[in-house]
């Protein structure tokens, strides 16, 4: 049987999980009465929910006799540690853009590393027919994106399509017949050569690992590409590291392959297919999985360096360990680490008290992905603010991450968002132009650091309606300091339940980030102040009572809506004397040091 093997690239919410759900209908994957979940690739509670890819997934389906192995790669820079290595498994890609938004920065960021590694994209033009969809300007961009990313004459001669991915069809004319995925089919057949390793048959066996799984049953699965050779379950083979060093020899104990959404065990694996192998106890991502008589390991990926980090610790607040089961730091850095050994774009060192750990990442929506794993585990935390990396550069000057912020805002925001970015926050405005109805798409290169806490106020300033992405550019000079948070905070100076007559009385103080009943203790944080010091409050103070009472209104505390926060919004908002309490079933925000006294001493020190 022929093989392809293909990953699909695109901009998140561009359709693309969609799509693969579509191909595999219409292969026959699924059986005509079988119940498929909607969006079946996103199998993870977290994408279901956030409508994103987190996960890599490789799944399969054969078409007249080719089996074409698919990969559905995420879209968000922050998981870029699962793109750059899934591409290494795949002979083609395709594009997939959204004809009204066009190529959006993520889907330049795996493009790059597409076009480096030599692969000829084919562009699929989705969404085609939406009201506001412009396909002909959309194409223009993508050229002018390859062309960009300096790709060479071939790349630069795609094949296009345009198709509706939810309508199920894709086709080679705008106006075409629209019946379904054939044309798609057959284009990624004729246009996606066979992979080169089925010559290589015959050769000893070897496997570059890309992705660690564990199932239940068998423990530590490693999947990628065979790059040479067969391989069959009970045979002895050994994992090297990059540097050839011999790190164990195993017996594999399963094979599995992708068939559909599931994975099915096979007897023997053959060069060019992609398979996930079980029996290893320490051999991990980007390390050669091969025979006895193979001493060179295949080349893997560089990663793109990490560049904020964040510190967890254990939960030590006085309402600790009433939620979750999971507190002791040793539990903590036992999954950290499990998370840092298949997450190759995360690092994970112990700080000098040994009670918290310093986690080193792509950014906040990677840290919240993580920390909201780990709180539905059933772990307490408590999280610091991020932190952007530094690196000294070869004249000894420091420097900082810079990114490429893309921007596409209503016009009537524009100005303040420019503002926002270019002022305080020391971007460089490079590019502003027209978006198409009412709309102004805005690139700048702002420091990392100039981000943290930006989204919410984003969000603010353009009502919810602006879309802000970002992707790591270069290192640039450190700019300067850039300032935080304008408003204090207003701090619980007692321990109990809050009461609302009290917070009643707060309002006129600033915002709330708690309702009645609520439990609060010493040092927590409960509102925003208006002003720009932090304010010790009491939230249990009752109303004094006396004889007299007036009909019905002594009792009626009408209180206004309290703020409430999600996980990345609270990392995001907290200063750097400030830290997040996660619990599976709250997120409070509280003081460092909780003690007044210590606070104040502390405060003098700094």
């Amino acid at each position: 049987m022929d093989m392809r093997n293909i990953a699909i690239i695109a901009h998140v919410d561009h359709g693309k999980t969609t799509l693969v759900d579509e191909l595999l209908k219409q292969s026959g994957a699924f059986r005509a009465n079988q119940a498929v979940d909607e969006r079946a690739m996103d199998s993870n509670d977290l994408e279901r929910e956030r409508g994103i890819t987190i996960f890599a997934k490789p799944t399969s389906l054969v078409w007249k006799n080719t089996r074409i192995n698919i990969v559905d790669t995420p879209g968000h820079a922050d998981f870029g540690g699962e793109v750059e290595r899934i591409l290494s498994m795949v002979d083609g890609v395709v594009l997939l853009v959204d004809a009204a938004e066009g190529p959006m920065p993520q889907t330049k960021f795996v493009t790059s590393k597409a076009l480096r590694l030599g692969l000829r994209p084919i562009v699929v033009l989705n969404k085609v027919d939406k009201t506001d969809a412009e396909p002909d300007r959309a194409l223009n961009e993508c050229f002018d994106l390859f062309a960009s990313l300096d790709a060479n004459d071939d790349q630069l001669d795609f094949p296009h399509m345009y198709a509706s991915g939810r309508s199920g069809w894709a086709d080679h004319e705008l106006h075409g017949p629209r019946k379904d995925l054939t044309a798609l089919f057959e284009l990624i057949v004729n246009h996606v050569p066979a992979p080169k390793q089925v010559a290589h048959q015959d050769e000893d066996f070897r496997m570059l690992a890309t992705t660690l799984g564990a199932d239940p049953f068998v423990g530590r699965l490693l999947t990628g590409r065979v790059e040479s050779g067969r391989l069959k379950v009970g045979a002895t083979v050994q994992a090297l590291s990059r540097i050839g060093q011999k790190i164990e020899q195993f017996r594999v104990t399963r094979i599995q392959a992708f068939r559909g959404l599931a994975s099915q065990d096979i007897d023997e694996a053959l060069a060019g297919d992609i398979v996930s192998l079980a029996g290893m106890s320490k051999a991990t991502v980007a390390d050669t999985i091969c025979a006895l008589a193979v001493e060179e390991p295949i080349e893997a990926q560089p990663i793109d360096p990490p560049t904020i980090t964040v510190t967890f610790g254990i939960n030590d607040s006085p309402l600790a360990g009433r939620d979750g089961k999971k507190v002791q730091s040793r539990v903590i850095r036992e999954r950290l680490l499990k998370e840092a050994e298949s997450n190759v774009a995360i690092r994970v060192t112990d700080t000098p008290g040994g009670d918290a750990f310093e986690v080193a990442g792509r950014g906040e929506l990677q840290m919240g992905v993580l920390i909201e794993n780990m709180r539905r585990e059933g772990f307490e935390l408590s999280i610091s603010r991020p932190q952007v990396l530094m690196r000294d550069g070869e004249n000894g000057e420091r420097l900082e991450p810079l990114e490429e912020v893309t921007i596409d805002v209503d016009d009537e925001y524009s100005g303040a968002v420019i503002e926002k970015l270019t002022g305080p926050r020391k971007g460089d405005l490079t590019e502003m132009k027209p978006a198409g109805a009412g709309k102004t798409r805005i690139i700048a290169l702002v420091p990392s650091r100039g981000l943290i806490g930006y989204h919410g106020e984003f969000l603010t300033d353009t009502r919810g309606t602006g879309v802000l992405n970002r992707v790591f550019h270069s290192w640039t000079p450190y700019r300067g300091p850039i300032p935080g948070r304008r408003s204090g905070v207003l701090i619980s100076m007692e321990t109990g339940e809050s009461v609302a007559y009290a917070l009643w009385n707060l309002e006129e103080r600033g915002k709330m980030f708690i309702g009645p009943q609520t439990k609060i203790y010493t040092g927590m944080i409960i509102g925003e102040h208006a002003r720009e010091n932090d304010l010790e409050v009491n939230p249990l103070k009752g109303k004094k009572l006396t004889n007299v009472r007036a009909s019905g209104t002594d009792e009626a505390v009408r209180l206004t809506t309290p703020v409430t926060m999600s996980l990345e919004q609270a990392i995001a908002y907290i200063d750097d004397d400030e830290l997040v309490e996660v619990t599976p079933n709250a997120i409070r925000l509280r003081k460092r040091f909780l003690d007044p006294i210590e606070r104040k001493r502390n405060a003098k020190k700094a």
